[in-house]
């Protein structure tokens, strides 16, 4: 474990919690922000940043990701994932439960809370994933950023699909629950409806919008009936945004992926089984309502639902292929890539990867660059551009849905609760995280 240390990141582009931006100075001690300013000169730190030219921002959240341990560490596993979220500027991440065990009681949480102490670089929290039968786990589990309910595109004890069994979840308790929103008796229809059929693109016929919009709109008239927290994980469609525009209550909140943002079912054509994902890719014109609903704040935040395979298993026939693209190294390039292409503004990117996934899930003192604030930041390059790369992946999959794209606001420089995790193209693997905390 590194000694805590003392930095000061001087001359950096600051991003302030009011969105503006100022060249200015930024002192941590131990894991805590001290000190922001346009110059400190009473510091004696144990090192120094020159941040000349780079843009600092706040870690990002990502809310929504698929590690793989235990039980199938050869897609990848905490340590990697971990190595791949500091590269990519994620200093925290919540992880799904639909691992081997699955992630459904006490026990199974506090296994992965073990692991990650051990091997995450990176700070950690884990959803509880529910079953037909685990209410009491449910209730009690923790710590736990929520209730994770796979309403669709699952099997096995993790499927939660018939209506009385939501409303028994939703009924008990006042926890969090987030949802992957598919209507899985519209996909096992459709799924009949174009069996034998192994062009890839089918793929977003069979999980075709409407089983979208039928599961949100079910998670949604639950969420109402209780006044229970609600969360729609990677909302996919123009539909579920309209939804939400037109009856979105106070209480809850929606995320989408930069895929659903930047990728279509054009991209089946050039990419193929890489372009495959749960809820599926959508069109050209979801991709716009997406990005217009995330500017007026219909979605609330960015998550990258990293959920990598090996490339062996995406070479398989459809439909034997899984669905899934990791997601950690490039999601923040990407959006801060839009920012400079005028999609956003890069004060939007900061509120959308950081200030208000903390905000949502209960996170303190994490999202600002503020006194008093944990040291969890990211330095970023928004002056030149660079291809993704399959080589330079660090993720143990090996591959990139974006590979090939030329993208700005690479990370130069992740700190994680004070400390240098990665450093111009270098992981300081010897950094943990830690377990998070929600109110």
């Amino acid at each position: 474990m590194s000694t805590p240390q003392s930095l000061l990141i001087r001359h950096a582009e600051i991003i302030l919690p009011n969105s503006e931006s100022m060249i200015g100075d930024v002192l941590t001690q131990g894991r805590q922000i001290v000190q922001v300013g346009q110059e400190i000169t009473n510091a004696t730190p144990t090192h120094v940043i020159d941040a000349q030219g780079l843009t600092l921002l706040p870690g990002v959240i990502d809310p929504q990701v698929h590690f793989r341990e235990p039980g199938l560490e050869h897609k990848e596993d905490l340590f990697t994932a971990s190595c791949a979220c500091a590269k990519g500027g994620v200093t925290s991440f919540l992880e799904m439960p639909n691992t081997r065990p699955l992630t459904i009681n006490q026990s199974a949480l506090d296994d992965k809370l073990q692991r990650a102490a051990q091997k995450c670089l990176v700070n950690y929290g884990f959803f509880i994933g529910a079953t037909a039968d685990n209410l009491p786990d449910l209730l009690s589990a923790q710590p736990t950023p929520g209730i994770k309910i796979f309403m669709g595109s699952m099997h096995g004890d993790l499927l939660v699909s018939q209506e009385e069994t939501l409303e028994a979840i939703f009924a008990q308790g006042s926890r969090l629950i987030a949802v992957h929103a598919e209507d899985q008796a519209r996909i096992k229809e459709r799924k009949l409806e174009f069996a034998g059929i192994t062009d890839l693109a089918i793929h977003s016929q069979i999980q075709d919008n409407l089983a979208a919009l039928l599961a949100t709109q079910l998670a949604l008239k639950l969420s109402k009936k209780y006044q229970r927290r609600l969360h729609i994980l990677h909302m996919s469609t123009a539909e579920e945004a309209e939804l939400l525009r037109e009856d979105k209550p106070s209480w809850v909140t929606a995320e989408v992926t930069p895929q659903h943002l930047l990728l279509n079912t054009n991209a089946y054509a050039t990419i193929g089984s890489l372009a495959q994902m749960n809820p599926p890719l959508r069109s050209p014109h979801d991709n716009e309502v997406l990005w217009q609903a995330l500017r007026d704040g219909i979605i609330d935040f960015i998550a990258t639902d990293h959920a990598p395979h090996t490339l062996e298993e995406k070479a398989q026939t459809y439909p034997n292929t899984p669905s899934g693209m990791p997601g950690v190294e490039t999601s923040l390039p990407l959006m801060l890539t839009a920012a400079m292409d005028g999609k956003c503004t890069v004060a939007q990117v900061v509120q959308w990867m950081s200030k208000a996934v903390a905000v949502a899930y209960g996170i303190a003192n994490k999202g600002e660059i503020t006194p008093g604030y944990d040291a969890d930041l990211v330095l970023v390059d928004l002056k030149n551009y660079r291809e993704v790369k399959r080589e330079e992946v660090v993720s143990k999959c090996g591959w990139s849905s974006f590979e090939g794209w030329n993208l700005t606001g690479w990370p130069v420089t992740t700190i994680v609760g004070g400390e240098i995790v990665y450093d111009h193209g270098r992981l300081n693997t010897q950094v943990r995280g830690q377990a998070l905390t929600f109110s």
